[in-house]
């Protein structure tokens, strides 16, 4: 099986040759984040009305994790387009964290079209390193699709900890790596290569699960699922909430 999943992935990837060229060359990075916005707008929607209940779902308890104030600070690591907006309580305010400045334009027309919501400011910054917001100021924070492509998932969750208050909660939905000895998990492992340059450094076969299990979180809520998204390959979800 290795051996076809070896020869498989050679051939995608000689066929998917003028990506890894210009990879090499040290074009396709700018011009991956110059057009994956674009990309994302359109998935997202599509997404989103794929995932609406599992997302109304997952939030529907945000606002238990509200501060003394009164108001639920809520801080989203890689916020992309700001899809998960209209999924957030009212009067919630929100601090946006994401390396990509081209995404700024596109959060604009989302925090209009939500004036539910109170913004706060968007931070351009990977979710390994994000300085800017203080140690224990939020009450949430959430990741969505976003475990599948940061460089070191442990060193995001520690952030994510480090910027949350005691008993504050960390919500994520993502995708995953299909069960071992499938043929989705086959196929997860032979387009990984040029899947992760095509989409911007996402990876199909990240067990994202275990790092959310060694995080060290007092509570952990996961579900595993199938979601019903029309690509097979991201099928495969966790879904749930943590407890600092």
């Amino acid at each position: 099986m290795a051996l076809t999943v070896f020869i498989l992935r050679l051939a995608v990837c000689i066929l998917a040759f003028p990506v890894f060229l210009l990879n090499f060359l040290g074009l396709w990075n700018w011009i991956s984040k110059k057009w994956f916005p674009y990309f994302l707008v359109r998935f997202s929607v599509t997404y989103n009305k794929q995932m609406a209940g599992q997302k109304q779902k997952l939030f529907s308890n945000l606002l238990e994790f509200q501060g003394p104030s009164g108001k639920l600070s809520l801080l989203e690591v890689g916020c992309g387009t700001g899809t998960n907006f209209k999924f957030y309580p009212p009067g919630c305010r929100v601090t946006c964290v994401d390396p990509n400045p081209n995404f700024e334009k596109f959060l604009i027309k989302s925090i209009a079209e939500n004036r539910h919501l109170q913004f706060e400011r968007f931070v351009v910054a990977a979710g390994e390193n994000m300085r800017p917001v203080a140690d224990g100021s939020m009450d949430v924070v959430v990741c969505t699709l976003v475990l599948c492509s940061v460089q070191n998932q442990e060193q995001v969750l520690r952030e994510a900890c480090r910027v949350l208050r005691p008993g504050g909660a960390f919500y994520f939905m993502e995708h995953v790596a299909a069960e071992h000895s499938t043929w989705n998990h086959f196929w997860q492992q032979v387009l990984d290569p040029v899947w992760y340059l095509l989409f911007d450094g996402c990876t199909l076969t990240r067990e994202s699960w275990k790092a959310l299990e060694r995080a060290g979180f007092s509570q952990l809520k996961l579900q595993h699922l199938t979601a019903p998204l029309s690509w097979p390959l991201v099928r495969p979800h966790i879904l749930g909430y943590a407890v600092k």
